[in-house]
């Protein structure tokens, strides 16, 4: 396969899978291939969809890379090796230490919906009966830590090449796109689940007609307003907000709830108004001004997340120095800054 087949076809795989939101969610996720001792990967803040209209993958010295890490010098940090106005993903790290000659990463919402539950574990184990070529490992921040817990994952399994990283995502490698594609596939096959909180389960009735607070719009995504009509998914609001790394970076640290109109004007009487307020049997609304496309996306991508949990079902939230270490990241600074 020549180099420049190999790029067009990892370019069309990402550009068809980041139309799918419950696969790609806005920036994030990421795709590398290894081709003569480069390692191509998407640059930080770009998005997968773009990949048939904008340069958004990087070459980065594989070398460079795999020689730092084999010392265990994770704090290497990688650089393009043209681009300078790009930078190579956060998780380039993760792309090198994966053997296979093509690498994806995906927040594919039935996958992430699991990982964000505390028994997992189990979870996992059950649904890969048959496949023996994965590892599991604990959260940790991206970057370095994470790609240190991986390697040590690889290690203990051998050629994996499927990686679940707790609350964050999956990783997949292949030696084809073909392949790769393939294995999404399976997996997903595997983890396919239906939403549980829809017309089934009890909720308030939206809004009446003509409804509106001052300053506010309703969101561009009619389905987020389940997360204020739907009771059981507005009392997660509270408690599992902190779900996993992308949400965080874009929608901060805590859900704005309040319990009726009279409430929320309470609050604004004496406080800044927030972006996003949700309004328990009145719906979800957010300044005139609009979410930005990545923050509804990650909004989506959180309703999509609770939407698939069974009532009780117990989730894992990060812990607020994990929370902290994201949040006074300039990688996610500068990433959130490229947000469009």
């Amino acid at each position: 396969m020549t180099d420049q087949l190999l790029r067009q076809q990892v370019t069309k795989f990402c550009a068809d899978i980041g139309r799918f939101p419950l696969l790609v969610q806005g920036a994030g996720g990421n795709a590398s291939w290894k081709d003569d001792g480069l390692l191509w990967i998407k640059a930080s803040g770009m998005w997968l969809g773009d990949a048939l209209t904008k340069e958004i993958f990087v070459p980065v010295d594989l070398a460079e890379v795999t020689d730092a890490l084999a010392l265990g010098e994770f704090i290497v940090a990688p650089k393009s090796a043209t681009n300078l106005q790009l930078r190579p993903s956060i998780e380039t790290l993760l792309h090198a230490i994966m053997p296979q000659r093509i690498v994806v990463h995906l927040h594919a919402i039935d996958i992430l919906a699991c990982l964000v539950r505390k028994k997992c574990d189990q979870e996992i184990t059950e649904r890969m009966i048959g496949l023996d070529r994965y590892v599991i490992v604990d959260y940790f921040k991206p970057g370095a830590e994470l790609a240190a817990a991986v390697m040590a994952g690889l290690s203990r399994v051998g050629r994996a090449n499927i990686v679940f990283m707790k609350s964050h995502g999956v990783v997949i490698g292949g030696e084809s796109v073909d392949e790769v594609e393939n294995v999404l596939k399976n997996i997903l096959s595997r983890f396919s689940v239906d939403p549980v909180a829809d017309e089934s389960m009890p909720s308030c009735a939206p809004a009446a007609p003509g409804f509106s607070l001052e300053g506010y719009c309703e969101p561009g995504c009619s389905d987020v307003q389940n997360l204020a009509l739907i009771p059981c998914l507005y009392d997660r609001l509270g408690v599992d907000w902190l779900l996993y790394p992308d949400h965080v970076v874009f929608m901060g640290l805590t859900a704005k709830t309040f319990d009726d109109v009279n409430h929320f004007l309470n609050y604004i009487s004496s406080n800044s108004r927030p972006d996003l307020v949700f309004i328990k049997g009145q719906g979800v609304w957010c300044l005139e001004s609009g979410l930005t496309k990545a923050k509804l996306e990650q909004l989506r991508c959180y309703y999509d997340v609770l939407s698939r949990q069974q009532p009780g079902t117990e989730l894992v939230s990060l812990s607020a120095n994990q929370v902290r270490e994201l949040l006074n990241w300039d990688a996610e600074q500068y990433r959130v800054g490229l947000a469009k």
